[in-house]
């Protein structure tokens, strides 16, 4: 067996931070199961002090998730750490992991930082100094001397408060390997038992950031056990692999992401780094904890639930990853698997030919293919999804797996609203030469509503009759189409992003053959999820 390391995933968190996601509560519990489901070391699961709906959602995953460490990110403020803590206070593990609290270097923060987890049954003080030229001169204004004085003052004085201190290098890869040696010396002189590299802007590239790695760990006398840890941004397309040269070089935790999702660019994506690790084992000798099967049911879930859709050629978890289409490549695909597949489609979690799904299918054979799936949700979810896949094999001849994965997406979309609009009729008036107009009819607890709208379209013209059912001026912000299958009796996915005059923002989704009852669904879900807002069952 070879050296086991640690997968901490941070896509509720880091993976959040995508723009243009924005992740509920029940979006939040969604990815957590998966990524128990994964059997991932870490689940960091938002930051609890920033909002309500964050704290609730953080400990709606202490609460229901079992198997994963959960941790909650806080700045280095009482409010926060203790808001943190409360949230995580169900947990499974909280009483054998670290609460961890993140500090700047400055007396006021470790000892505020200090004030909030004394009473943590196993605290930690995670304290961070940028080290890199760039970032002390013009960031710090600050010369090395000041910061490795800075270093030792900031963590012999969380030494003095907490067992458990961390020292990060803010900017890693771009600062002089000599200096990070000496300044992670003088960390662990005076008390840091854990020092984290960090490629804060994607900078570095493999070989480098591996000798870097090797750099620290060779060159850093006073290592001992000492961990270290790495977290590798995507700016330069480098993101898995310099993760990958860092666990060569002796990393033994890897911070990641499922679908690759984070901050501008991304992080290193967890199903990249973890089929790397088991397809070359041979190369790497490392081991880890997860169910590589359970990959493609998580990256199709995350970005369900985010709206991130994933490239065809995404490796590992994309549409085309095991498709063969040359003929010489499908003749040897079938004459042995090996010649053009490095791992099995079923090592990832896909299958082979299941259920073919029609109009004369009943729920049992439905409630099969979700099995086979691995699609698991409520009995009323699962009905909801059955009667719409009814509608559909009547109109469509055939039902593929992507389709039901839209039907079931879409009534778990559904499922949290509560004496939301539905979408009784609609008839639509258009032509080259004329303004567009909608009629539409919705309900809400009984009640019939039918407005009429003019546009510059047709859906544009049903926005607005919806605007006046409901007495609201919502705003479009971003509206995207996309084909669940080919053919042109393919459903059309349709999600929305609208603004109130308040400027919050709601996203919505809906799916149907027909585009624009697909727009209109989604646009209704949308301003049903904004009637929700601040409801921690949303």
């Amino acid at each position: 067996m070879g050296r086991r390391i640690r997968i901490f995933d941070t896509t509720l968190r880091d993976g959040e931070q995508t723009p243009g996601v924005n992740l509920n509560i029940s979006d939040k519990l969604r990815i957590a199961h998966v990524l128990a489901g994964l059997g991932v070391d870490v689940i960091e699961a938002g930051f609890p002090a920033s909002s309500q709906d964050d704290f609730v959602a953080v400990r709606r995953v202490s609460e229901q998730i079992r198997g994963p460490v959960i941790c909650a990110l806080a700045r280095a403020e009482e409010r926060d750490i203790r808001r943190a803590a409360e949230a995580l206070e169900k947990a499974e593990t909280v009483k054998d992991c670290s609460v961890a609290s993140l500090a700047r270097c400055v007396k006021g923060d470790i000892d505020a930082a200090y004030d909030a987890v004394k009473d943590a049954a196993d605290p930690r003080i995670h304290v961070f100094l940028a080290t890199s030229p760039l970032h002390m001169q013009y960031k710090l204004k600050m010369t090395r001397e000041q910061v490795r004085a800075r270093t030792a003052a900031s963590v012999r004085l969380a030494r003095s408060l907490c067992a458990d201190v961390q020292f990060s290098a803010e900017d890693a890869s771009r600062s002089d390997p000599a200096f990070l040696c000496e300044l992670f010396e003088t960390a662990i002189e005076n008390g840091a038992s854990t020092v984290n590299i960090a490629d804060t802007v994607g900078y570095a590239v493999p070989d480098e950031f591996a000798a870097l790695i090797r750099r620290v760990m060779g060159g850093t006398r006073n290592l001992g056990d000492t961990v270290v840890s790495v977290h590798c941004h995507n700016d330069l397309g480098m993101a898995t692999a310099n993760s990958l040269a860092a666990l060569m070089a002796g990393a033994g935790q890897v911070e990641c992401t499922l679908n690759g999702l984070g901050e501008r660019a991304g992080n290193a994506a967890a199903e990249e780094i973890v089929m790397a690790l088991q397809t070359r084992h041979d190369l790497f000798g490392l081991e880890h904890g997860v169910d590589t099967r359970m990959f493609s049911r998580a990256s199709k879930t995350v970005a369900s639930v985010t709206g991130v859709y994933v490239p065809q050629n995404k490796p590992v978890v994309g549409k085309n990853a095991f498709v063969h289409d040359a003929g010489i490549h499908q003749h040897g695909v079938l004459a042995n698997p090996l010649t053009y597949e490095i791992m099995t489609p079923q090592s990832v979690g896909l299958t082979g030919t299941g259920l073919a799904l029609g109009k004369l299918s009943g729920h049992h054979a439905f409630e099969e293919k979700l099995s086979e799936l691995g699609l698991v949700v409520d009995p009323a979810v699962s009905l909801a999804a059955f009667n719409a896949f009814k509608d559909l094999a009547c109109r469509k001849k055939d039902v593929s797996d992507d389709d039901v994965r839209a039907l079931v997406e879409e009534a778990v979309y559904d499922s949290h609203i509560v004496d939301g609009y539905e979408l009784d009729t609609f008839q639509i008036q258009s032509g080259n030469r004329m303004q567009a107009m909608a009629l539409v009819s919705l309900s809400r607890k009984g009640e019939k509503f039918t407005e009429t709208g003019a546009g510059e379209g047709p859906i544009d013209a049903s926005f607005n009759a919806i605007n006046r059912i409901v007495g609201q001026d919502f705003k479009l912000l971003f509206y995207n189409i996309k084909a669940v299958t080919g053919g042109t009796d393919a459903l059309g996915e349709v999600r929305v992003r609208i603004t109130d005059a308040a400027g919050h923002e709601f996203p919505g989704k809906g799916v149907s053959t027909d585009i624009i009852k697909s727009s209109i669904r989604a646009y209704i879900n949308a301003i049903n999820r904004s009637m929700i807002q601040g409801d921690t069952g949303a």
